[in-house]
């Protein structure tokens, strides 16, 4: 028995192992599809990145919680095909969510078959991931209990990341800050703007919501009738604000160039991809959000690519030691790139506000 099918049997299957072969190209965790021999079921086997989550007990409780809830609301709306609209755990033998093999932490669930993922967006599959995240947003946003724990803690918390930035800043610890002084200058010149959020929060104005913290359209599963089935990759859920999800999307969806464009002029904002999530987010998400929330989701756009800038380039400035680089000069170039981006969505901007007021009213 290989190692694989000895992880494989320490999970509740019924049946043995056929075949284990890789799954998709995920960046974070190693991913398998597991065909059992009674041919029924398959499985997805994931060896969790623990130097990421580093909590797996509250990982895999926050994705057993999310999916309880999502599913007890289809059975209460007598949805049909429940297994798969959402992601199905399968525990281990001594009851865990996960496994552990002394040395790595693994997980699985049901395999959703006859469904495939996007990885090119258009304004077709922007509007669909627009109502598929505002439907998941609204079908937690009465998850009860104690609010989920943070996967990654202060992942998008502004505030936290200029802090980070500042501290690479005064240190310089490889002596680059010569070669990018324009470009603190541009980050500090917003940085009391693009922590409004916080603000907001601390004067009680702005509520934390269940957000995904990973709007990719890739994380949708779409039947081969190319409806959205459900959201996958549920690792960075978490409370947050809903700025940031919406903004997320735009930061990668919304550019038309790549975040490492070394052709800067490639790289602008896409407003008909902005125009087609937006929409499809608010029709589902006015049932929810607060006139403030709705105010403040053109500024997500802005909020999340200044915050990626920020991040790459106190990555530049530590040395390159968090995101990995292909050439010397990398973390610069996305910094550019991102600034770029930046600029388009700022020049924008009134043009975004706009369209939330119309699609208000």
């Amino acid at each position: 028995m290989s190692e694989l099918d000895q992880i494989v049997d320490s999970f509740e299957v019924e049946g043995g192992v056929r075949q284990i072969v890789p799954l998709g190209e995920g960046h974070i965790n190693s991913t398998f599809k597991v065909d059992i021999e009674n041919g029924m079921s398959a499985y997805v086997l994931q060896k969790i990145n623990h130097a990421i989550f580093q909590d797996v007990d509250l990982l895999q409780d926050n994705i057993k919680r999310i999916t309880d809830h999502i599913r007890a609301k289809l059975i209460e709306n007598k949805e049909a095909d429940i297994d798969r609209k959402t992601l199905t755990i399968v525990p281990a033998r001594d009851g865990k969510l996960y496994h552990f093999d002394g040395e790595n932490y693994w997980r699985m669930m049901l395999l959703i078959t006859d469904s495939y993922t996007l990885d090119v967006v258009s304004p077709e599959s922007a509007y669909c991931a627009g109502q598929a995240f505002g439907e998941f947003q609204r079908l937690l946003s009465d998850l009860p209990g104690e609010p989920l724990g943070e996967t990654i803690p202060d992942f998008h918390n502004m505030e936290f990341r200029l802090k980070q930035f500042r501290e690479a800043v005064a240190a310089d610890p490889v002596h680059r800050l010569g070669q990018v002084a324009d470009l603190v200058d541009e980050i500090e010149r917003r940085a009391s703007e693009m922590c409004i959020c916080q603000v907001l929060f601390s004067e009680g104005k702005l509520p934390k919501r269940i957000n995904h913290c990973d709007t990719k359209v890739n994380n949708m599963l779409f039947d081969k009738e190319g409806n959205v089935l459900c959201v996958i990759d549920l690792d960075t859920v978490m409370p947050g604000f809903v700025v940031s999800d919406i903004g997320d999307f735009m930061r990668t969806a919304g550019n038309t160039g790549k975040e490492d464009d070394e052709e800067l002029d490639r790289v602008s904002f896409n407003m008909e991809i902005y125009r087609a999530y937006t929409a499809g987010y608010l029709e589902v998400a006015t049932k929810f959000l607060t006139p403030v929330e709705i105010g403040l989701l053109p500024f997500g756009a802005k909020l999340m690519t200044y915050m990626q800038l920020v991040r790459f380039l106190t990555d530049y400035l530590n040395g390159d030691v968090y995101y990995k680089i292909h050439y010397p000069e990398h973390n610069l170039q996305r910094s550019k790139a991102q600034f770029k981006l930046l600029l388009s969505i700022e020049d924008n901007y009134r043009e975004m506000q706009l369209f939330v007021n119309d699609l208000e009213r």
